[in-house]
């Protein structure tokens, strides 16, 4: 770094990525910014500068050594930070910048035999949350809610019908009968739809979002908000409003569809809130147009229920159609550093292992994981010439599909 670069930072004053501390603190007290920017995405804390952006200079001798015991005796698991003195940024006054990466783990300061996990919230580090560290732990692959017990639920709120299709018709394997619920728990927890708790078995909360016959009486979540406006804004004034509620596999049988799932309640709110068109094909025979491609607007949804973030209990999938757009707004931030720019380029990664691989099994997903390329982007191009939008907007993830422009 420069000494105008570091100039450039102080000026801009702290924020989600910088701090200022003075070079006299305690070495929890630099654990604990360090600890909350390994939790976050990184970030520099300047050393030797006070809060409101005064150039202090190190008054610490052995500063680098200090640091790095500090990083040792405070912070689990370890982290080596980056570390360098730029001398004279003012006559006779150095600064050291202390910088860390994103951690692969979730850090802890250890101080007086206790453990405390800090975030970096804005321009402060403040204690996490029993909820956004569950959610922390979910982001770098320690903890998968999917797979946890869902509370005062049993088998009994488990749609034997649609568990007796999945395992006997799609995953083609003898089914216990109806009355031996003993050998479905059995099954259950062996494919973790059920948890074993002490002397019970219970459904986790991909069990229930899955097969679940009311999930929304448990997971509040488990649900989309549809929305058809009349314009292309928000407005009191709707076509239809609908909650869309059930489990997500659909009840099928050898004659076909018994039950809708959850994709295919959304599809229908689109297909009859949606424009459509007559075309002439071939001549004479007279087709009907979507405005949008079936394909595009089923893997926006499917992935919107596969891969949300269903930690955050007070908020549902949202679909909105508007007179020029769909968009369909998935609760939390894209998981395991995906980016919308990675999506593009077909990178694959999942927050619900369990649900994802289910929902592929009912033929939602493709195994290439291509979905997002080909049958999003691609198939909105060849279909009406625009491009939609992938947007990370704070705690959710848009899709927005476009309608054909003039």
């Amino acid at each position: 770094m420069t000494r105008l670069e570091l100039l450039e930072l102080i000026h801009n004053g702290e924020n989600s990525g910088v701090e200022f501390k003075r070079d006299t603190i305690e070495n929890h007290q630099l654990a604990k910014e360090l600890v909350a920017f390994a939790n976050h995405s990184g970030g520099k804390v300047l050393f030797g500068v006070d809060d409101d952006g005064t150039i202090i200079g190190l008054t610490r001798s052995k500063t680098e050594e200090w640091v790095m015991q500090a990083c040792r005796d405070k912070i689990r698991p370890e982290v080596i930070p980056f570390f360098e003195i730029l001398r004279d940024v003012e006559p006779g006054k150095s600064v050291a910048v202390i910088e860390v990466d994103r951690g692969w783990s979730v850090h802890h300061v250890w101080h007086n035999n206790h453990r405390t996990y800090f975030m970096r919230i804005g321009s402060t580090s403040r204690e996490a949350s029993q909820e956004e560290l569950e959610r922390l732990f979910q982001q770098r692959g320690a903890f998968r809610l999917e797979i946890r017990a869902v509370s005062g639920a049993s088998l009994n709120d488990m749609d034997l019908r649609r568990l007796h299709d999945y395992f006997s018709r799609i995953r083609g394997q003898e089914c216990p009968s109806s009355e031996n619920l003993r050998a479905w728990e059995e099954l259950l927890v062996n494919t973790e739809l059920m948890i074993q708790e002490s002397d019970r078995a219970i459904p986790t909360v991909a069990g229930l979002l899955l097969f679940g016959i009311t999930p929304n009486k448990f997971l509040p979540q488990a649900g989309i908000d549809a929305v058809a406006y009349l314009g292309t804004e928000k407005d009191y004034a709707a076509r239809e409003r609908t909650h869309l509620r059930g489990p997500i596999t659909p009840l099928l049988s050898e004659g076909g569809l018994v039950e809708n799932g959850l994709v295919e309640q959304a599809i229908a709110f689109v297909r009859r809130n949606t424009t459509i068109t007559a075309e002439l094909r071939n001549g004479a025979r007279r087709e009907e147009r979507f405005a949008y491609p079936d394909e595009a607007v089923r893997e926006a949804l499917v992935n919107a229920i596969a891969h949300r973030d269903y930690l955050l209990s007070a908020t549902n999938i949202e679909l909105s159609i508007y007179g020029d757009r769909i968009e369909i707004i998935s609760p939390g931030r894209l998981p395991n550093g995906i980016t919308p720019e990675r999506m593009k380029a077909g990178c694959r990664a999942a927050r619900n292992q369990l649900i994802k691989d289910v929902m592929r099994d009912f033929g939602y997903l493709e195994h290439m994981g291509m979905g997002v390329p080909r049958k999003i982007i691609k198939s909105m191009q060849e279909y009406n010439g625009t491009e939609p939008d992938l947007v990370e907007d704070g705690e959710r993830f848009i899709v927005r599909l476009y309608e054909r422009r003039g």
